[in-house]
């Protein structure tokens, strides 16, 4: 340094080894391992800024998907081998015309933020069998389970199947597809694709994922195919309660005359025919039946047959789904007819309700008008039937609904009138539409 204009001496040999303080190093060395402090502001504030965005695209993508509850990713890009054995690179964002659609994978984030794969290979559980079978009360049974998510009905999964069903039926319409280049491949991959982003983005993530829409398992064969990890559970109930519940809660079903227990317990024959024997060339390893009326009985015992079936632990608040349902664990539909029934702990009010209620012709025909009965192990001329003596804890369960019968009668009502309150509007939008689009415009 120089102080009024003379030179500082300089340094002697043996001080030229010691290490220079902090405070004396040359500005010159300063500048070159910090940036100015205006820069560095400007790169905290720019690495800020990304971070913001990423987090906002993020949280706003997931909302725009619907899914409020958990973030939500889509699988990466895929590609194919061209032509000319040259990759081309498909993901959800590419330019499609009228045919789209979304990866056979992905990733969800669980309860805890933990990332929860999908692909086709996973191990769905399907429930299936005719309505009005028991299939609700074992999915909010087996939603009670803290490793399992079923949901409501999806509906629109067994439309898909027996729109497919339909097509394969027809020579013609065969043809078409394979002209339009919609081999079984092709098709297979989109049915897996669009069947398994409904199972796991109409509810909460979970280990194991669920589907209970009665008649998907009319296309059980194929299913597995599409899903070859998958399991299934058809529920099977007497056909005499059965039709006896469709009809007494008016259950809309295409090709079901409500007033015709003959026809109603014919149709149900050639339903259950056709689910049992896909079920049975599955195999009890792939498609476990549960019947109803056992499930109903020895809960227990059942539903520990049932988990070990789907290689799912066992827990024991699946026997006590009614507190789960009231701390919002369980998701319930206001427009399923068996929500009101399913609110309830398992009793014994439903098993014999269709006694002395069916038509003495049809109850003399039984055994030729429903011949399944007889296969699936029903004795069709007993009235009353003898389905077993219950457990203890469900017939505690029953005399305690009894002695409560005001108050679960209120909550009955009060889900009924509501289910009709959301029907009617429904059908008065439904008018409304109808009639805004019939009014000419000037």
């Amino acid at each position: 340094h120089e102080v009024a204009g003379q030179r500082s001496p300089a340094p002697s040999s043996s001080s030229s080894s010691l290490p220079v303080p902090h405070c004396h190093r040359p500005v010159a060395m300063r500048s070159a391992v910090l940036l100015p402090r205006p820069t560095r502001r400007w790169v905290v504030l720019c690495a800020a800024c990304l971070l913001a965005a990423f987090l906002c695209y993020t949280f706003l993508g997931s909302c725009r998907s619907g899914n409020f509850r958990s973030f939500t990713y889509v699988a990466p890009e895929r590609f194919v081998w061209g032509r000319n054995m040259e990759k081309l690179h498909y993901d959800r964002h590419m330019p499609l015309i009228f045919i789209g659609g979304m990866p056979r994978s992905g990733t969800v984030w669980g309860r805890n933020m933990e990332k929860l794969h999908y692909d086709r290979h996973m191990p769905l559980i399907f429930i299936g069998g005719m309505p009005r079978s028991g299939t609700t009360l074992i999915r909010v049974l087996l939603d009670a389970h803290p490793d399992v998510r079923c949901g409501e009905e999806t509906r629109i999964i067994p439309r898909l199947l027996s729109l497919k069903q339909q097509w394969s039926k027809s020579p013609t319409e065969v043809q078409r597809l394979i002209e339009g280049g919609i081999t079984d491949d092709v098709m297979d991959a989109a049915m897996t694709a669009f069947i398994l982003e409904v199972i796991v983005r109409h509810g909460k993530p979970a280990p194991r994922l669920c589907n209970k829409d009665p008649f998907t398992l009319r296309a059980a064969v194929y299913l597995h195919k599409l899903f070859p990890q998958a399991k299934f559970l058809l529920m099977i109930r007497d056909g005499r309660a059965v039709v006896h519940s469709i009809i007494t809660r008016k259950v809309t079903i295409t090709g079901y005359d409500l007033s015709d227990y003959r026809q109603c317990l014919k149709r149900w024959n050639a339903a259950m025919y056709s689910m049992y024997n896909q079920c049975q060339q599955l195999g009890p390893s792939i498609c476990m039946p549960v019947y109803y009326e056992q499930l109903v009985l020895h809960p227990k015992p059942w539903l520990q047959r049932i988990l070990a079936f789907l290689d799912v632990p066992w827990n024991d608040s699946v026997l006590h789904h009614e507190q789960i349902i009231n701390q919002s664990g369980i998701s319930l539909s206001k427009l399923e007819r068996s929500t009101d029934q399913v609110i309830k702990p398992i009793n014994l009010e439903a098993l014999s309700k269709w006694v002395g209620q069916i038509p003495e012709d049809v109850v003399r025909d039984m055994a030729k008008v429903a011949p399944m009965l007889s296969e699936l192990g029903y004795d069709p001329m007993a009235n009353p039937p003898n389905y077993g003596r219950p457990d203890s804890f469900v017939l505690n369960n029953t005399l305690q609904i009894k002695r409560e019968t005001a108050e679960w009668r209120a909550r009955e009502l009060e889900l009924a009138q509501h289910r009709d309150a959301i029907r009617r509007g429904a059908i008065r939008r439904k008018v409304e539409e109808d009639a805004f689009t019939r009014t000419p415009t000037p």
